[in-house]
């Protein structure tokens, strides 16, 4: 099940007015260009920034996410039409041969166990072609971050366009790591209407995630670093067996 703030009606549409700059993406077109993928799928693509971005390339671009609510979103913004979008899992991606499947932000970070994240894997190399790459990012544990939390998420409140002032709270619930938990809390002033939701992401280290990886068949080719968030995310580039995996075709 989607946390709320995905999911919920009233959440998915105030999730790109909270989640600001998304100056992270850029990273993933330059990596989609090095690797020279022309169809793409975004898995968790939510309410499609990156997904958009990418059709606007001129490439073909699958948009995966279980949360219904920020798909409707992404539907209605600008250019969706030159994007095949699809509710659910990427256990339900179709064999759509993809050059290149991307998970950005905390998409990989949101499988509790073990088992969920082999199934992802397993699901995402159906859809890409032998030879295919797989990119995504986690956070490095040792960095603590959830540690900075209470500090970089200060209430806040917006005037979101359709929906008038928003605000939001943030609350860590809880760390039993590998898995740390944590709220969003958002009220309504127009109608005093209060909604939470909580979410728990998984902090792998990089031994782990390159033995997942490996053990479902996929080939690790690089992990570097998030170029603007330095110290603090692993991105790993790997590849489905097979074809050309060169990090530069």
């Amino acid at each position: 099940m989607p946390d709320a703030i995905f999911a919920h009606p009233r959440l998915a549409p105030l999730y790109d007015a909270f989640d600001g700059d998304r100056d992270d993406l850029a990273a993933y077109l330059a990596i989609a260009d090095e690797l020279g993928a022309h169809r793409v799928v975004d898995v968790g693509c939510g309410t499609g920034c990156l997904a958009l971005l990418l059709a606007g390339t001129g490439r073909e671009v699958v948009g995966v996410d279980p949360a219904e609510a920020s798909l409707a979103v992404a539907r209605a913004k600008p250019g969706a039409g030159a994007v095949t979008w699809l509710h659910g899992d990427a256990e339900a991606l179709p064999a759509v041969a993809a050059d290149l499947a991307v998970m950005t932000g905390n998409v990989a970070s949101v499988f509790g166990t073990e088992a969920d994240w082999r199934r992802t894997l397993l699901g995402v190399g159906r859809a890409l072609r032998p030879g295919g790459h797989l990119v995504f990012e986690t956070r490095r544990p040792r960095r603590r971050v959830w540690q900075d939390w209470p500090t970089e998420n200060q209430p806040i409140t917006l005037d979101v366009p359709g929906v008038g002032l928003v605000e939001r709270r943030f609350e860590l619930l809880d760390v039993s790591l590998p898995l740390v938990t944590f709220r969003h809390t958002y009220r309504f002033h127009a109608d005093g209407a209060v909604i939470t939701s909580d979410s728990t992401l998984r902090f792998s280290d990089q031994d782990e995630l390159e033995a997942s990886l490996v053990a479902t068949g996929y080939r690790v080719l690089d992990v570097r670093e998030a170029p603007d968030r330095p110290g603090r995310e692993f991105v790993f580039l790997a590849a489905r067996p097979g074809g050309q995996t060169s990090p530069t075709q």
